[in-house]
């Protein structure tokens, strides 16, 4: 009796099962064109630069130094857009970068309100940062269509770093482009003092953010706003060679590529198609960049200024042809 109600059991919870999954299936949306959905993305965009101006509040050494508030521009109003600083030779200063991904070329507006006095990340280091976040979406209620921001994050003390190597592209794009302030303060309160770092805004297209996925509570397909500070860097070792990821910036542009898109990437050395900062032998020759950088006599690594040169005029890590 037992048996027979296990088995009469186990074969309704299979109907039920079958019945389900027949009856809820779900409906998965084809992901959109990067093209179509990047000239959606910046007509946006650039709908908010024409529409909005900004205040900045000049506050050095206070917490709220550099915050920046976006007001659309009221009908009939004389304040300048945020658009109107494009290529502007003081600051703000509205510039923009071209970055090709998904097989098209992006469009990135970044606004810099103060470029920084410090170093400039390379787009693998950590950085410590405080942002604020807000989404553009076009809403249309009754046949009118309103731009509409929401905010979805804001760090206005940040506790730790974040690595450009995994946030996402348009951090890494932008930040670049901003150096760090001065050495930081220590007050008596035990707060930290930041002055003349970096600050600006990113305007991010979707396929330089999260595209279909979307995170959190920000939906797919939007574009994303930041605005921020550049306290300090942090160098990162991706590949842990012993050479921190911005040295392996051969051609240094401040960027190094894991894939170079349709041209040969200028930093991968050994042309092996993985570029130096995530390749453990940099050069090809079977020897670890590692064991290249280490004094034979010590098997301590050499500081980077004094590892060996080869003939060439290379360091041995970077020649084939030269051995520890």
């Amino acid at each position: 009796m037992n048996k027979f109600k296990y088995y009469f059991i186990l074969l309704i919870t299979t109907l039920s099962l079958f019945s389900c999954s027949k009856n809820d299936t779900a409906t998965v949306e084809p992901l959109r064109d990067y093209a179509i959905q990047n000239t959606s993305d910046m007509t946006v965009i650039e709908e908010y630069l024409n529409t909005n101006y900004i205040t900045v509040t000049n506050n050095p050494g206070a917490p709220d130094d550099q915050d920046v508030v976006f007001t659309k521009i009221p009908a009939g109003g004389s304040q300048p857009s945020v658009m109107s600083y494009k290529n502007n030779t003081g600051f703000p200063k509205l510039l923009s970068k071209d970055v090709v991904l998904n097989n098209i070329t992006y469009n990135l507006y970044y606004l810099v309100l103060r470029e920084g006095v410090g170093e400039s990340p390379c787009n693998v280091d950590g950085v410590l940062a405080s942002y604020k976040g807000n989404f553009l979406e076009q809403i249309s209620t009754a046949g009118v269509t309103t731009l509409t921001t929401t905010q979805f994050e804001e760090v206005k003390y940040p506790q730790q770093m974040l690595s450009l190597f995994s946030t996402i592209i348009g951090w890494g794009e932008t930040f670049p482009q901003f150096k760090t302030g001065d050495k930081p303060i220590l007050k008596a309160d035990g707060t930290v003092s930041f002055t003349n770092f970096g600050a600006g805004v990113m305007f991010i297209p979707s396929g330089l953010a999260y595209y279909a996925s979307g995170s959190g509570t920000i939906p797919a397909y939007v574009p994303l706003v930041f605005s921020f500070k550049l306290y300090e860097i942090q160098r990162l070792d991706q590949d842990g060679d012993g050479i921190p990821s911005y040295l392996e910036d051969i051609n240094g542009d401040r960027y190094v590529r894991a894939l170079a898109t349709g041209v040969v990437n200028p930093d991968d050395t050994d042309g092996d198609g993985i570029a130096n900062f995530v390749d453990v032998d940099d050069d090809g020759d079977n020897y670890t960049t590692k064991l290249e950088i280490k004094n034979p006599a010590t098997g301590i690594a050499y500081p980077f200024a004094s590892i060996p040169t080869c003939t060439s005029g290379k360091k041995n890590y970077l020649d084939p042809t030269c051995h520890p």
